[in-house]
């Protein structure tokens, strides 16, 4: 199955994915990919992204390589990325005239941890998480071409379902451009209660509990 979490920009898709593949690790269960937290400046003292008050604004984006959780730094917000010197006027992100200023060589980098996943794909089933997919995939073929690449594949023995994150704005392009039939459905899903990872812990066999 293809499960596709979409939602509004900043309503907390990537923390609901990390309690998910916590919840799917507490189960023997693993996950594959990629997960990307936000970096993020305090506007106050003692502020955390959970609290949900605002105060907080989210500057940077890691990469976590799943399963090994390396952290990749991936991407600035375009305005931090000009002031602080780092903006790549012949990036993939600024040709395209993104707001955020992502790496060219973090995204190799991601790129070819997806590259190892489909040439030596894992002996234990797992999760494959791609977070997230946005215009350089959907609109301009860039970007995760390799996460695109191995998404397109289908289920196999070693990624029986995947969750792909996608905004909801790019949900119609996403929805047109990826193959549910390849996956055995697609289901759309929102960060919140939905079951969803009760459902995944007993579709791999695990016990619920």
């Amino acid at each position: 199955m293809l499960f596709v979490l979409t939602g509004k920009i900043q309503i907390g898709k990537t923390r609901w994915i990390e309690r998910l593949i916590r919840d799917l690790d507490d189960a023997g269960v693993p996950a594959y990919g990629v997960v990307a937290p936000g970096m993020w400046r305090g506007l106050r003292a003692g502020a955390s992204p959970q609290d949900g008050s605002g105060a907080l604004e989210k500057v940077g984006i890691d990469n976590v390589l799943l399963p090994e959780r390396q952290r990749v730094t991936f991407a600035l917000r375009r305005d931090v990325a000009v002031r602080c010197g780092a903006l790549d006027p012949q990036s993939q992100a600024e040709r395209a005239g993104l707001g955020w200023s992502i790496d060219d060589g973090a995204l190799a980098r991601v790129n070819a941890h997806f590259s190892r996943l489909s040439l030596r794909p894992p002996t234990v089933p797992g999760l494959l998480v791609v977070d997230e997919l946005g215009r350089l995939e959907l609109e301009r073929e860039e970007g995760l071409v390799e996460a695109v690449r191995l998404l397109d594949s289908g289920a196999t023995a070693s990624f029986p379902h995947a969750l792909v994150v996608v905004r909801e704005d790019l949900l119609p392009r996403a929805l047109s451009r990826l193959d549910a039939g390849a996956w055995g459905g697609v289901r759309v899903v929102g960060p919140d209660r939905s079951g969803l990872s009760r459902d995944l812990r007993l579709s791999f066999g695990a016990r619920e509990g």
